[in-house]
């Protein structure tokens, strides 16, 4: 079985899924520490995602407005 690439959603539903868990109750302390040590790495895997989004967005919005002022002169 080929596994899912981890994109920015996949991640979501998977954190998702985590907190149901946890917040069922009806997780055993073993895995309950799997599951944090999971839910922390899928977190920083979205925070670098949207950092990563945030710049390619910053940088566009820039090259838009370096354009536009272009075209004026």
């Amino acid at each position: 079985m080929a596994k899912t690439k981890l994109t920015y959603g996949v991640a979501i539903k998977e954190l998702q899924e985590i907190v149901e868990e946890i917040e069922s109750g009806d997780i055993d302390v073993d895995v309950l520490t799997v599951k944090v040590k999971r839910a922390s790495e899928l977190i920083n895997f979205c925070r670098e995602g949207l950092r990563k989004t945030q710049n390619e967005v910053q940088k566009t919005l820039e090259d838009i407005e370096t354009s536009r002022e272009t075209e004026e002169d």
